[in-house]
């Protein structure tokens, strides 16, 4: 069966015999992120969740196949349309109160109201698809779903608090 995932364009001027995983390239030990929402604040910056360092994305919505300084490998993210739902959704709350401000106090004409909430809600939603993106990718390699390896960092009894 052909996979339908792959487009003729992918692997353009790149020669099948020499695709490989490149080598990490760490010269101080990794720093993982403590929690979800570190790693999560990293997707959203378009950095890698896993090292921080590195960018996400090679494109605007293509991910990076792997990290090049910690080596992880972002094939397995599976984001679907949940980023575009997402997009969808701030930019609705974002927009509400604007579009009832200017209803309510402008009193502009409908080409108007148009002339300015089209424009403005459509660069919001594209504004916030990458960052979506990115923290949905991250969420998804925290919690270790899609085919990702859950990691946690090393905790040492001086890290942990007993509750007494």
């Amino acid at each position: 069966m052909p996979d339908f995932m792959v487009s003729p364009f992918d692997n353009m001027g790149v020669d099948p015999d020499r695709v490989s995983t490149p080598e990490p390239v760490l010269t101080e030990a990794l720093a993982l992120p403590v929690t979800g929402w570190e790693a999560t604040m990293r997707g959203l910056r378009g950095r890698c969740p896993r090292c921080g360092d590195e960018k996400l994305f090679s494109r605007f919505l293509k991910p990076v196949p792997h990290c090049a300084r910690c080596g992880q490998d972002w094939s397995h993210q599976q984001t679907d349309d949940f980023p575009a739902y997402v997009s969808i959704f701030l930019t609705g709350h974002l927009l509400a109160p604007v579009i009832i401000a200017l209803v309510h106090d402008a009193q502009l004409s409908v080409p108007m109201l148009l002339a300015i909430i089209m424009p403005l809600s459509l660069t919001l939603m594209i504004g916030l698809l990458q960052p979506a993106k990115g923290g949905i990718m991250a969420l998804q390699w925290w919690l270790g779903i899609h085919g990702f390896q859950r990691e946690r960092p090393e905790t040492t009894e001086a890290d942990v608090e007993i509750p007494q």
